[in-house]
């Protein structure tokens, strides 16, 4: 057992930049618990990789000044990555904003409610479904910082990222992480008035108020929401009349220090057809981004998905699957489904030659789809503001160079085309060319991190672009 103990300090230091900070700034970023001390050093518990290097960059040396300033004493202070705990000491902290949750390795499950908050909800929300809570979500790196913060915001809205916006491709999980939301909320506090709708019905609400002269009624409900989700806000896009109705609606509600919590297809920043005002209103807050999973997280979510059914699918199977469907969750259960289907209705065991026998559309069109290089070059000119010509000309500037890599890159990822034949489609150029542009994309991504987000949502909006033809 450690001879010295620091923790008076720490806690004063604490204390101290409670008051000195924002509360937004505070409840977000001391997300952290005094765990030991050795002879010169503090350890302290965070909840992520993530939070350790922010800290570290942002606010160690401050935190060590402090510590100086109140023990005399130069400590330096280690961060350490724990797992979660549902009884961490107490610590001061700015307000009453809850504690977020801990970061997840893939397939672990979120702190589950008491069996008493279980109880206190045994009737379903009219608007939520129930299986999509924290508990059936699984969290990894692609999902992790915004799973983190939406338990926070579950367990005290409206005192923290608000809004909070969720944005991804298609089915990532958006609308079942704001469903979690409100169905952790509800079971912590009954008497809530949560309102989950999405984007069309709202509009739909609004237009049966004009029609039926029932205004005041329609503001009244909405504007008086203790919670209010709404899915999918890039439908408003284009539909100025919505939009003044929404903008007011968040005014009245951010006043009142009510939560919001939206999802979007594209960061607020990209909606280019809402009103300047309302996107700055969706950008006030924490935005996040679901990025799709890789392979140990599909494995984890059909796992997960497998233990909920009474059918029995071996592992070697689910590892296929993973291996071969890589768009998004939803093509993922879509392919157990199927699976497990055929499974019950013929009445035998699934094995590896059924799965590959009755997925073998479903493995074809995921690597394929319908994606060709044109689809590949437009996208990644577009996102670079350069045209389709720069990617396949010959000029070799740096601003050129570099897309051209990364689209070369996303086409030899998602596509079967040989080298040779991407050489042809890239304006004519040799295989090698195409082999080291990879190899240059591959070592990049060892010391960038910030590429490889850049690269996936790359593919997940030219596999959008794909379906839509």
């Amino acid at each position: 057992m450690s001879d010295w103990d620091y923790s008076v300090f720490w806690n004063e230091a604490m204390s101290q930049f409670s008051q000195e900070l924002s509360e937004q700034e505070y409840s977000m970023w001391f997300n952290i618990d005094y765990d030991s001390s050795l002879q010169d050093t503090i350890r302290v518990r965070v909840p992520s990789s993530f939070y350790r290097d922010q800290l570290a960059k942002s606010y160690q040396k401050n935190i060590e000044t402090k510590l100086f300033d109140l023990s005399g004493k130069h400590l330096a202070v280690d961060f350490v990555v724990a797992k979660p705990s549902l009884h961490s000491p107490d610590k001061p902290r700015k307000s009453d904003v809850a504690q977020e949750p801990r970061n997840q390795t893939p397939g672990t499950e979120l702190p589950k409610p008491s069996q008493s908050m279980l109880n206190a909800v045994r009737e379903k929300h009219p608007q939520m479904q129930m299986d999509l809570s924290f508990e059936n979500y699984v969290v990894a790196e692609n999902n992790s910082f915004a799973a983190n913060a939406a338990m926070a915001i579950s367990a005290n809205p409206g005192t923290a990222y608000n809004p909070f916006l969720i944005y991804g491709g298609v089915g990532l999980g958006k609308t079942h992480l704001m469903q979690a939301i409100g169905n952790r909320a509800w079971a912590l506090n009954p008497k809530l008035k949560i309102i989950c709708i999405s984007s069309e019905n709202f509009s739909n609400d609004f237009v049966n108020a004009i029609t039926n002269n029932s205004m005041p009624a329609f503001k009244n409900r909405y504007r008086s929401a203790d919670m209010l989700l709404i899915d999918d806000i890039h439908f408003f896009e284009k539909k100025e009349g919505f939009q003044d109705e929404v903008f007011h609606t968040f005014n009245a509600l951010y006043e009142a220090k009510k939560q919001m919590v939206f999802t979007s297809d594209r960061p607020a920043s990209e909606l280019k057809n809402l009103t300047e005002r309302l996107r700055s209103r969706f950008e006030r807050g924490l935005n996040v981004d679901l990025l799709p999973p890789n392979y140990e997280t599909r494995l984890a979510i059909l796992k997960r998905k497998i233990e909920n059914t009474k059918s029995r699918v071996p592992t070697e199977v689910l590892d296929v699957i993973a291996h071969n469907i890589s768009t998004n969750v939803r093509d993922l259960e879509a392919a157990l489904l199927k699976l497990t289907a055929y499974g019950d209705l013929v009445g035998i065991n699934i094995t590896m030659e059924i799965a590959q026998q009755q997925l073998r559309d479903v493995f074809s069109q995921s690597k394929h789809g319908n994606v060709t290089i044109d689809h590949i070059i437009r996208t990644v000119a577009d996102h670079f503001k350069l045209s389709s010509n720069d990617l396949k000309g010959k000029k070799r500037t740096k601003n050129i160079v570099f897309p051209r890599q990364v689209a070369m890159y996303i086409a030899r990822d998602i596509t079967e085309y040989s080298t040779t034949e991407l050489g042809l489609e890239f304006g004519g150029r040799d295989h090698t060319t195409v082999m080291h542009s990879c190899q240059k994309i591959d070592e990049r991504l060892k010391t960038d991190p910030t590429l490889d987000v850049t690269i996936q949502r790359l593919i997940q909006m030219i596999k959008q672009a794909s379906i839509k033809g």
